[in-house]
């Protein structure tokens, strides 16, 4: 540092460095010879003053707040200062199975109800047979007579001067009676085809009338048709019991002989599938 006096008019600067030896000297010379008091010159300082530089004052950098201690979690069990306990992790929830859905039981489909078979006819009080239609076969209330058995026990035909009338075994069921009735007829006579011509055309299925005396229809369906050698004729299959209304219908078939006549019987098997109560009269009054 360099420090400046004035006395008496003459500066004098010392500087506070240490001199050496040499230099002490030359200064004691000096003043010497200049002498102490005598009036001096102004001279020039032995140095030249630096040139003071304006040191810019530095701009104060914001300050950044001290960032701020976070607060340590208080430990809820435990000494101060002691370690952290270990955090234990929860317990992780197990999941739970998924429930399985009942599988809907298929469900089978109901049986189809079976038809109900028709009831029964009912069975008719005995009454003795009167006309016979068989529409299939284009007869039409053809007349019935009653016929037994003769001498030899065998069922007769009706007489051959009535091709168009049939007979029925009165001694037997009445038709719509438990049992089987019987009705025979002709195929022709001398004078040409008979009642019974086209029986053995008859299709099972087909309806077979007889109507009684007392005014009731007794229906019959047809079940088959069966051809039988005279021969070798099954009674007990065409004329045997039953348990049930049943009609057979016979007539002549086969091969013709001029002297025996024909060889075979066709037989119609029916069983009784109705009944019809005699229509009503209406009489008309007239005031």
């Amino acid at each position: 540092m360099t420090v400046a006096l004035v006395v008496g008019g003459v500066q004098w600067a010392q500087h506070d460095e240490r001199t050496g030896p040499a230099e002490a000297r030359i200064a004691g010379a000096d003043a010497e010879a200049r002498g102490a008091g005598a009036p001096r010159a102004s001279e020039p300082l032995y140095f030249t003053p630096p040139r003071v530089t304006p040191t810019p004052t530095p701009t104060p950098k914001p300050t950044t707040p001290a960032p701020t201690a976070t607060p340590r979690k208080a430990t809820p069990t435990g000494r101060p200062g002691s370690r952290r306990p270990t955090p234990t992790e929860p317990a992780r929830p197990t999941p739970s199975k998924p429930t399985a859905r009942p599988k809907p039981t298929p469900t089978r489909p109901a049986k189809p109800a079976k038809p109900k078979r028709p009831a029964s006819p009912r069975t008719l009080p005995p009454s003795p047979a009167k006309s016979l239609t068989i529409r299939y076969l284009g007869i039409k209330a053809a007349s019935v007579i009653g016929l037994r058995l003769d001498g030899e026990g065998r069922l007769p035909a009706p007489p051959e001067d009535k091709p168009k009338t049939v007979g029925w075994y009165s001694a037997g069921p009445a038709p719509g009676g438990l049992g089987t009735a019987v009705v025979v007829g002709h195929r022709d006579t001398r004078t040409g085809p008979a009642v019974f011509s086209a029986l053995e055309m008859i299709k099972p299925g087909r309806i077979v009338e007889i109507r009684r005396a007392d005014g009731r229809t007794a229906v019959y369906t047809v079940d088959a048709v069966k051809s039988y050698e005279k021969s070798r004729f099954p009674n007990k299959v065409v004329y045997g019991p039953r348990n049930r209304p049943e009609l057979r219908l016979i007539t002549c078939g086969g091969e013709y002989d001029r002297r025996e006549g024909y060889a075979s019987n066709v037989v119609v098997f029916a069983h009784l599938t109705a009944t019809r109560d005699p229509a009503r009269k209406t009489s008309i009054h007239r005031w």
